[in-house]
C-alpha cells in the first residue's frame, strides 16, 4: 500500500456534481483528486434537462455556448388517444428572455453529453478524473482525513484537508458517516432506456396511456443524438426485460402498435423512487454533494441541476477557507442548500402526483431562477431592505456600457472566481483594491453605465449603495454609503481582507 498527502480536497465520484465541483477548484488553484469507481464515464441520460439557472452557472464556468450546441430546446408533446388520433401541446411554458434573465427554456442535452463538456473543460484546466479508483475508507481528525482507495494499482492511502462524498444515491461517504437519510419510498418504479429505434419521427415527444399508470409509456427523441429515450412504470415487483427485444414488445404493448422497433439498448435502468434527505450535509471536514445528500424522482427535471448547484456553492467557499477564511463559511453550505433540496423534494413528488394524472406542463417553478438564500448568515443588508432584490437574492443579469463605449453584461463581470463590488451613483470607492474583490462603479464619473436603466429598475438601488455579489452569483451585501464600514468586516469573514 502507498502513502500520498499531495492534495487538498478529495472528490468521490465524477458525475456533474463532482465534477463541477473539480472545475470551480481548479480555477481557484486549489488541488484536488477526482475519483469514480466505474471504469469509464457513465453513457445514460438520466439527467437530461438544463434549467435556466443551471445554464447560467454553465455561463460562468465557460462551458454553455458548448452545451447548447450538443443539445436542443425540448420538442412537443403529443399524446395519443387510443383511437390513434393524438394532440399536441408544449411540454414547457414559453417565455421570452429578459435583461435580467437571460435564458428562460430548459435545453434537453443528455447526461453523457453535459459531463463529456464538463471533462474537457476540467482537461482545459489541466485535470482528468481518475476512473476505476474507489474510496472504500476513511478517517477524520481536527487536521484532515486520512482515505484508503482502491485503484488499478492497488490500494493507497491519501491524506487530505476535505473529503467530499459526490458519489450518488447509495453514497459510500454517507453510510460510512452514518448520516441518516430520511424520506419515503414513493410507490412507484419505472424504467428509463436510451434506445435506437425504428417507426417513430424525432419531431416530438410521443405520449401513450396518458394518465394511467398501468399503460403509460413516453418516448422522446434525445437532442444530439439519433437516441430516444424511453421511460415508463413497471410493476413494483418482478423481473422487466430490458433488451432491445423486452423494450419492443413493451412498447406494442402500451402504445398499441406494431410499426415501433426498438433496435438496440445504449443504457437501462429500472429504479423504485424515492424522496430522501440527509440530516447533515457536513460533518466535519467531510460533505456530501448532489445525490449523496437528496434523492428524488426525476419529474421536473431538477437533480442534476440540483447536484450542480450544490457543488457550486460549495466549491468557492472550500477554496476561501483554504485561503484563509474563517471555518464558518462551510456551514454556510448546508445552511443554504439543504432547505433548497428540501423544497426540490416537494416539488418533484408533486409533479410526480400530476404525471400520474397526465399533466405534463412545467413552468417556472422548475427554471431554479428563484432560488435564493435570503435567510443565510452571510447575506447582509444594511440598512434592512423592504421588497425588492435582497442579499442572498441570485443577483441579475444587465445589460450596461462601459465608459469607453463599448457593451457589457453584468453577467460579463461576474464571471470568473472573483467577488464583484457594484456602487451606484457613488462619490468615491467604498474599499481599497484587494485580491478577489472586482470594483465598479455605476454612473457619472464611474466605469459604468446604466444606459438602459435595466440595472436601476432590477436592483432597485438608491444612490449611494453597495452592491456586493457572491463569486456564485448570488448578492452577498447590499449597503448604504452610510453603513461601508460594515463591507469591510464581511469580506474579512469570507477571506478577502485588504
Amino acid at each position: 500500500m502507498t502513502e500520498n498527502s499531495t492534495v487538498d480536497v478529495l472528490i468521490s465520484g465524477a458525475g456533474a456534481a463532482g465534477l463541477t465541483l473539480a472545475i470551480e477548484l481548479a480555477r481557484r488553484g486549489v488541488s484536488f483528486r477526482l475519483i469514480e469507481k466505474l471504469n469509464d464515464p457513465f453513457r445514460g441520460s438520466r439527467g437530461k434537462g438544463i434549467q435556466p439557472r443551471t445554464q447560467e452557472v454553465f455561463e460562468d464556468l465557460g462551458i454553455l455556448d458548448r452545451i447548447v450546441a450538443l443539445g436542443g430546446a425540448y420538442p412537443r408533446q403529443r399524446e395519443y388517444r387510443d383511437d390513434g388520433s393524438f394532440c399536441e401541446s408544449d411540454a414547457v411554458v414559453g417565455e421570452e428572455p429578459t435583461p435580467a434573465e437571460p435564458y428562460h427554456l430548459p435545453l434537453m442535452v443528455p447526461q453523457f453529453l453535459t459531463e463529456g463538456v464538463m471533462r474537457g473543460r476540467l482537461l482545459e484546466l489541466g485535470h482528468r478524473p481518475e476512473f476505476a479508483s474507489e474510496l472504500i475508507g476513511f478517517e477524520q481528525d481536527e487536521a484532515g482525513v486520512t482515505a484508503r482507495l482502491s485503484g488499478q494499482s492497488g490500494e493507497e492511502t491519501v491524506r487530505v484537508r476535505w473529503l467530499v462524498g459526490a458519489d450518488g444515491g447509495r453514497s459510500f461517504v454517507r453510510h460510512a458517516l452514518d448520516v441518516g437519510f430520511p424520506g419515503k419510498t414513493l410507490g412507484v418504479r419505472a424504467i428509463v432506456a436510451d434506445v435506437l429505434l425504428t417507426g417513430l419521427d424525432r419531431d416530438s415527444w410521443h405520449r401513450f396511456g396518458q394518465g394511467d399508470m398501468q399503460r403509460q409509456i413516453a418516448i422522446c427523441p434525445l437532442a444530439g443524438t439519433d437516441l430516444f429515450q424511453i421511460q415508463a412504470p413497471i410493476p413494483l415487483e418482478g423481473e422487466v426485460d430490458l433488451s432491445a427485444a423486452g423494450l419492443s414488445a413493451l412498447v406494442k404493448e402500451r402504445s398499441g402498435r406494431d410499426d415501433i422497433e426498438v433496435q438496440s439498448v445504449s443504457w437501462a435502468s429500472a429504479f423504485n423512487m424515492n424522496a430522501r434527505l440527509a440530516d447533515r450535509y457536513r460533518l466535519g471536514r467531510v460533505f456530501l454533494v448532489g445525490d449523496a445528500a437528496h434523492t428524488h424522482p426525476p419529474t421536473g427535471g431538477q437533480g442534476l441541476n440540483t447536484s450542480v448547484q450544490d457543488a457550486y456553492n460549495l466549491g468557492w467557499k472550500l477554496a476561501a477557507v483554504e485561503a484563509g477564511a474563517p471555518d464558518a463559511l462551510l456551514d454556510s453550505y448546508e445552511e443554504e442548500r439543504r432547505p433548497v433540496a428540501a423544497t426540490m423534494l416537494g416539488l418533484a413528488t408533486s409533479l410526480l402526483d400530476a404525471l400520474k394524472r397526465g399533466e405534463m406542463r412545467r413552468g417556472r417553478e422548475v427554471h431554479q431562477l428563484d432560488i435564493g438564500y435570503p435567510e443565510s448568515s452571510f447575506a447582509l443588508e444594511k440598512p434592512e431592505r423592504h421588497g425588492g432584490l435582497l442579499a442572498g437574492d441570485r443577483a441579475p443579469d444587465a445589460p450596461m456600457r462601459g465608459a469607453a463605449g463599448q457593451p457589457v453584461r453584468l453577467f460579463e463581470l461576474f464571471k470568473g472566481a472573483h467577488w464583484t463590488l457594484l456602487g451606484y451613483e457613488v462619490e468615491q470607492a467604498a474599499l481599497p483594491p484587494r485580491t478577489g474583490l472586482h470594483i465598479h462603479r455605476i454612473g457619472r464619473g464611474g466605469d459604468l453605465i446604466d444606459h438602459g436603466g435595466h440595472f436601476r429598475d432590477t436592483y432597485a438601488p438608491t444612490a449611494g449603495d453597495w452592491v456586493l455579489v457572491r463569486p456564485d452569483g448570488y448578492v452577498g451585501a447590499i449597503v448604504a454609503s452610510a453603513d461601508v464600514w460594515a463591507l469591510e468586516a464581511y469580506l474579512a469573514n469570507v477571506g478577502l481582507t485588504g
